[in-house]
């Protein structure tokens, strides 16, 4: 008689937005992605994490990937059984990479964003999103290894 072998389910969880460019568009972005981590039960500290990462993203999406009538889209999606949180935006100006500030003057306004991504998330990046944009996505796992930068491809960096 055959015994079917016990098979752990991998469950991964997914949500996906469209939001307008606009700096009310990505804090929503923040608040929807803050109540969908803690329905999926996420740590506190990941939650945390994820909530500076997501607003950083949002609002560069809604500044500098801004075209005129064309939203931008946040999706998230927990893996369980890697136990990562990959979180990705995606707007529509892909000529515009973004870029690491080579200097930073104390008495700059901006220009701290992805500093933040960087130090916050486990590793991140860039890929193209065709026809003509691109998304910047960051993973956050519930034990990191530390922060790695995966810039993919390059191309024209805006601010």
């Amino acid at each position: 008689m055959n015994v079917p072998t016990p098979q752990l389910s991998a469950t991964v969880s997914t949500f996906a937005q469209r939001l307008s460019s606009t700096r009310r568009g990505a804090r929503l972005a923040r608040l929807l992605a803050v109540e969908r981590l803690t329905a999926w039960e996420m740590p506190p500290r990941v939650i945390e994490r994820a909530e500076h990462v997501i607003a950083e993203l949002a609002a560069n999406a809604a500044l500098h990937g801004r075209v005129q009538g064309r939203d931008f889209l946040l999706a998230l999606t927990l893996d369980e059984a890697a136990g990562t949180l990959r979180i990705a935006v995606s707007d529509t100006r892909g000529e515009c990479r973004p870029a690491m500030p080579r200097e930073q003057n104390p008495d700059d306004e901006s220009g701290r964003g992805l500093l933040l991504v960087d130090a916050l998330a486990d590793r991140w990046g860039t890929e193209p999103r065709p026809p003509s944009g691109k998304t910047v996505w960051a993973e956050i796992g519930r034990h990191g290894e530390g922060p790695e930068t995966d810039s993919g491809q390059s191309g024209r960096h805006c601010r």
